[in-house]
């Protein structure tokens, strides 16, 4: 019981530390760039329908796909734990070959360049 306490201790001790200083450490020098509001590249005080750039879509819905890559790897840890690891194995190969095939689709079709 008592390294359960000390390690309670320890941890709360480090957070509020960690806090205390993430808030009084960075400076303060708001600047007219800092203070706009960012929309994705277009002016926050214009139109709202102006045209969408398509490519942006594309990137972001790229980047959304080859991002779950990480959920569903991340259960490789716990899953290693299973009576064969080589069918494990296998299939995390399966998952990062399949990903790696359609990265190498996107680029050769060009998906992946944003300027023409």
């Amino acid at each position: 019981m008592n390294i359960i306490m000390a390690m309670l201790l320890i941890s709360t001790a480090l957070a509020v530390v960690l806090a205390l200083v993430s808030f009084y450490l960075p400076q303060m020098t708001p600047d007219s760039e800092k203070l706009s509001p960012y929309e994705c590249g277009f002016d926050p005080l214009g139109s709202a329908r102006l045209p969408f750039s398509l490519r942006f879509f594309l990137i972001a819905i790229l980047f959304l796909l080859f991002d779950l890559e990480i959920a569903l790897l991340l259960p490789l840890p716990w899953a290693d734990q299973l009576s064969s690891p080589s069918l494990t194995f296998t299939w995390a190969t399966l998952v990062l070959v399949m990903l790696t095939a359609g990265l190498i689709y996107e680029w050769a079709q060009g998906g992946l360049e944003w300027a023409e």
